[in-house]
């Protein structure tokens, strides 16, 4: 069974009140669960491209991406979970794991799936929560990997949207 329901989630993929590419977090994290985030992407044969800038360079160690001079350019790491939906990790921090994912991409139940099911590898991986905000509206998540529940939940009314 779903984790969610496309009818009772879809305002919170609607472009205009959400934005396209919304912030996903996983907080209070650390430099392990970054390398953690890194080791699942191979484990899991999802296909990604990591560079820094304009160059293309293969996975490196957390460790060193984190360890980074702040004045750097910062590393993108792109995941695709499947073929046609794409994460774009970014390397801001080490005390939280960050990534945005297009809404345009993740309209439907087959593509709510998707995003649950990516949600939950990572949140189990990292025995952490994974939390999707609205673009630009940080610590006001819509929904999430909640950890107890092991699923994605609404952390959010959607009748409030």
């Amino acid at each position: 069974m779903a984790d969610l329901l496309w009818d009772d989630v879809k305002c919170f993929f609607d472009l205009d009140l959400t934005g396209s590419l919304p912030d996903v977090r996983v907080p209070n994290a650390s430099p392990e669960d970054w390398q953690a985030v890194l080791d699942l992407v191979a484990e899991k044969g999802w296909k990604y491209q990591y560079s820094e800038g304009e160059a293309v360079l293969s996975m490196p160690w957390a460790e060193t991406v984190l360890s980074r001079p702040t004045d750097a350019e910062c590393p993108e790491l792109q995941v695709w979970p499947t073929a046609d939906v794409l994460a774009i990790f970014r390397f801001h921090a080490d005390d939280e794991v960050d990534f945005d994912v297009d809404l345009r991409e993740l309209q439907g139940q087959d593509r709510l799936d998707v995003l649950c099911d990516f949600l939950r590898e990572i949140g189990r991986r990292l025995g952490k929560p994974v939390l999707m905000d609205p673009e630009g509206d940080y610590g006001h998540p819509l929904l999430g990997f909640d950890v107890e529940a092991d699923r994605v939940v609404l952390l959010a009314d959607p009748q409030a949207r």
